[in-house]
């Protein structure tokens, strides 16, 4: 696929996104997870056909899309998103997100259900979920833990808990030193604040929820069963031999998923 890379300059940032476009085709957005940038997709960019119109981007603070601003929130990412659509003039779209990127397809499903077609949810814990009191205590232990420690540990750890593949691991450190430890800090915690309980909330939309088979981050995999189970409209799988970047330590798995879900939920 062809892309035109585009600039959006928005609130101090230059934030970099990528696009095909052809008239009448489905819209594909594929949002990246915390400190990483759009290369994450890159085995499912090369599963995709002409069928679809794509855009991929460097979220703020991620990749090109700097400076990172003065306030970083997922309701900016939001914003920021909406821009973009808007200029494109994207109406809908199928979000495909892994983590923190997943965590943003969620937000936009609850607050902008109307944009929404269908989700692809990668390994990410459930925006609106009660949380438990010992995963209460995880997020509030957070910032003292990442700030207290060293950034030559912190992100190297961070990238080797992300996944079981060497490859995949050496691209999320090269991402996570281009951007450091203090914007690094920053991104993940503001993740944690876009956890909302909602009682009696379901996102109602087609969604496919993967989660690597290895997955140790977070409450992603002791979750995962329990919230597809509530959502009428989900499938849910399992990725063999794959840990928090599914997409990428199994990429033929993941993309023989999606493009079956793709071509169920998506007129083409």
């Amino acid at each position: 696929m062809n892309f035109l890379n585009k600039v959006l300059t928005k609130d101090g940032c230059a934030i970099h996104y990528w696009i095909t476009y052809a008239k009448d085709r489905p819209w594909l957005i594929f949002l990246h997870g915390a400190g990483a940038d759009h290369n994450m997709f890159n085995d499912q960019i090369e599963e995709m056909d002409e069928s679809f119109n794509v855009l991929l981007w460097d979220a703020r603070g991620h990749g090109l899309s700097r400076p990172i601003g003065e306030e970083f929130s997922l309701k900016m990412l939001m914003e920021d998103l909406k821009a973009i659509m808007s200029q494109e003039r994207i109406q809908k779209a199928t979000f495909i997100g892994q983590s923190m990127g997943g965590n943003l397809a969620q937000e936009m499903a609850f607050h902008y259900p109307e944009m929404v077609d269908n989700l692809v949810l990668i390994d990410c814990t459930c925006n609106t979920m009660e949380l438990s009191i010992a995963e209460k205590t995880a997020i509030w232990m957070a910032p003292f833990i990442m700030k207290s420690c060293p950034g030559k540990w912190l992100l190297p750890l961070s990238a080797n808990a992300s996944s079981v593949k060497k490859d995949v691991q050496q691209y999320l450190k090269s991402t996570f030193y281009r951007i450091g430890k203090n914007d690094f800090t920053t991104i993940f915690l503001a993740t944690t604040k876009c956890l909302h309980a909602e009682k009696d909330y379901f996102i109602n939309k087609p969604m496919l929820l993967v989660c690597g088979e290895l997955d140790k981050t977070g409450n992603i995999k002791k979750i995962a069963r329990r919230w597809a189970s509530r959502e009428t409209q989900c499938e849910f799988h399992w990725i063999p031999d794959a840990g928090h970047c599914a997409n990428q330590d199994n990429p033929v798995f993941f993309n023989k998923l999606l493009l079956q879900f793709l071509r169920k939920q998506c007129t083409i």
